[in-house]
C-alpha cells in the first residue's frame, strides 16, 4: 500500500463516555500533527487497551494478548492497522500481517486492532479524509490534569498514600481482574515514581 498519502496515528488514551453508558472513548492524535479522532468503544476492549498502554502483566493472558502471542510463536507480524471508513458512525480497520511467504489483509473491529497494534508497536495509519470528517483540535491535557485524573480514578488524594500501599492496591487489583482500575492506579504510581526521582539531586 502506498503510504504517501496516509495520516500516521498514536494511541493518546481513554476517557469515559458520559454520553454513552458503558462506553468509553478512545483518543487517537495525528502523529506531529494537531488532529484527534475519537472512537467509542466498549468496556472491555477499553480494558484491553489501558492495561497494554500501562504495561500491566495480567495472571491469564487476555484474548488480545493470546493473539498476539499466538502470531509471533508462528512468525507472523502485524506491520500496520490501517482506519480506512467511516460510515454511520463506526470506523472499519484492516490489519495486514506479514510472514517470510506472504502479505495478507483481514478486516477487524478498530478497538481490537487497536488493541493489537498496542501490543506489538505496529503503526496505525488513517487517510485524510477520516482526519477532515472525524478529527478536532484540541490542546494536549497538562501535567496537572493527568495527576487530577489518575487522582480520582484512585479514589483516595495521592499524598495520603505510599508508593508500597498503592503497589499492594495494584497487586489486589490484578489479583481480582480488575484492569481497568489497575491501569489508572498503574499510572498514578509511575507519576508519583517519576516525581520523586526529579526530586533527587
Amino acid at each position: 500500500m502506498d503510504h504517501s498519502n496516509l495520516i500516521p496515528l498514536r494511541v493518546m488514551g481513554l476517557s469515559y463516555n458520559q454520553l454513552q453508558n458503558g462506553a468509553y472513548a478512545l483518543l487517537l492524535a495525528q502523529v506531529d500533527g494537531p488532529y484527534r479522532i475519537p472512537v467509542v468503544i466498549g468496556a472491555p476492549e477499553a480494558q484491553s487497551i489501558a492495561i497494554a498502554l500501562e504495561g500491566i502483566i495480567t495472571p491469564r493472558p487476555l484474548t488480545h494478548d493470546l493473539f498476539s502471542t499466538f502470531a509471533q510463536a508462528f512468525g507472523v507480524r502485524l506491520t500496520q492497522v490501517f482506519i480506512y471508513r467511516f460510515e454511520d458512525g463506526i470506523f472499519s480497520s484492516e490489519l495486514t500481517f506479514a510472514d517470510d511467504a506472504r502479505t495478507i489483509t483481514l478486516d477487524a473491529r478498530t478497538s481490537d486492532a487497536i488493541a493489537l497494534a498496542i501490543r506489538t508497536h505496529a503503526p496505525i495509519f488513517t487517510t485524510p479524509e477520516i482526519i477532515e470528517e472525524t478529527g478536532f483540535i484540541i490542546d494536549d491535557i497538562d501535567d496537572d490534569q493527568a495527576d487530577d485524573t489518575a487522582s480520582h480514578a484512585s479514589h483516595e488524594p495521592p499524598h495520603q498514600r505510599t508508593i508500597d500501599e498503592m503497589e499492594r492496591d495494584l497487586q489486589r487489583l490484578i489479583d481480582n481482574e480488575e484492569y481497568e482500575e489497575a491501569a489508572r492506579l498503574s499510572k498514578l504510581i509511575q507519576q508519583r515514581k517519576d516525581a520523586g526521582s526529579a526530586d533527587i539531586p
